[in-house]
């Protein structure tokens, strides 16, 4: 299962990329918002650090301008993929920008439906929103395994990118159904690190062995 992270922030990007735990970016206008700089700006310095797929997203929600904005964020890198809304111009654009090669992730997924539809346009990434889908009582993990089956049923090639991942525990049910990809906050990648248990082994074998009085090297 790859690891995504949402965000942003160049800082976080490379603090996690030199541990070697991201495989792709995501952005979306909210957090280009937060970051205070130029999309451009952003996209261009994520790609110069992550090699795998970074989403940016597209602003319009009329199909020549979602193209126009797509065409101009996909000549920023290679590895750039378009993210565009899960409705009937997004999908519209999507069979298109599939059509000529280019990367494209459909968000704001919350049905099996819409997955279905993502996948028969030809969507390199589906992205259903499990936060937002709990923070209505709804059941967001039961969506990933609802779309798994569906993509598993037709063969459909279009990747499950779990999105809106709000805890660790989200992160452990999606690569159970199998999730192609989890895109996170850096602190839920953070908090997958930890556990009271090694944190108390790790400080019980300290003091052990300053008990030896040794060093090594």
């Amino acid at each position: 299962m790859q690891f995504f992270i949402d965000t942003a922030h160049i800082d976080e990007i490379r603090e996690l990329n030199d541990l070697g735990l991201i495989d792709g970016v995501t952005t979306n206008p909210s957090l280009i918002l937060k970051s205070g700089r130029s999309i451009i700006e952003v996209i261009q310095e994520i790609c110069s650090l992550i090699p795998g797929p970074v989403s940016a997203e597209v602003a319009a929600t009329d199909y020549q301008s979602m193209i126009r904005e797509a065409n101009h964020l996909a000549k920023i890198s290679e590895n750039v993929c378009i993210k565009l809304p899960l409705t009937f111009d997004g999908l519209r654009a999507c069979k298109h920008l599939t059509s000529i090669g280019k990367k494209t992730n459909l968000t704001l997924c919350f049905t099996a439906n819409q997955a279905l539809l993502a996948a028969k346009a030809g969507a390199t990434f589906i992205s259903p929103f499990i936060g937002r889908l709990d923070d209505i009582s709804l059941n967001g993990i039961q969506l990933i395994r609802d779309i798994r089956t569906i993509l598993q049923n037709y063969n459909f090639q279009t990747k499950i990118l779990a999105a809106s991942i709000r805890t660790t525990n989200h992160v452990k049910e999606v690569a159970l159904i199998g999730a192609d990809v989890a895109t996170m906050p850096a602190f839920v990648l953070k908090q997958l690190i930890q556990h009271p248990l090694t944190e108390k082994g790790i400080d019980i074998f300290r003091s052990d062995w300053r008990k030896t009085g040794q060093i090594i090297g």
